[in-house]
């Protein structure tokens, strides 16, 4: 079985890296691939760019989305996924510092898997982390068109 991927889309180095030190600590092994703009995580997604070599097929297992980045903002970068056959039932988690009840309705209202605002406090970050790891990465069914094949 080939491995499921984690797509971890986040600007901010200190986050990457507490999200990286996280997953450690958990001892997710899955492999994580790190963009840190809405147009990179496009073009990672869609395989254009840098990525144009990537294969069509292969979908990360679950993409964690931060809403403010730069290039595109996190909320179109969620609705350019929700709009394109290829990424629609991907699973996305928004993973954001932001607390605006507007930002919480309108990922809803885009399709977002779930949104997690970020615990200020590594030992509860770390927590979120090995939950949603355990969640999406081992307990949740994907889509019949999402399954193994599709992995990294």
């Amino acid at each position: 079985m080939k491995v499921k991927t984690i797509l971890l889309i986040e600007d901010n180095p200190s986050d990457v890296d507490l999200t990286r030190r996280a997953l450690r600590k958990a001892r997710v092994q899955n492999a994580l691939v790190v963009v840190e703009d809405g147009e990179e995580a496009l073009d990672y997604l869609f395989c254009r760019g840098a990525y144009a070599g990537r294969d069509h097929s292969a979908l990360p297992a679950i993409t964690l989305l931060d809403l403010n980045l730069p290039k595109i903002p996190g909320l179109e970068v969620l609705h350019r996924i929700r709009a394109d056959e290829r990424t629609r039932r991907l699973p996305v988690v928004i993973l954001t510092s932001s607390t605006e009840e507007h930002d919480v309705a309108a990922g809803y209202d885009l399709g977002v898997n779930s949104y997690i605002r970020k615990p200020v406090d590594f030992t509860q970050f770390a927590q979120a982390i090995e939950n949603l790891g355990l969640y999406w990465l081992v307990m949740n069914e994907l889509p019949p068109d999402m399954e193994c094949e599709h992995y990294e």
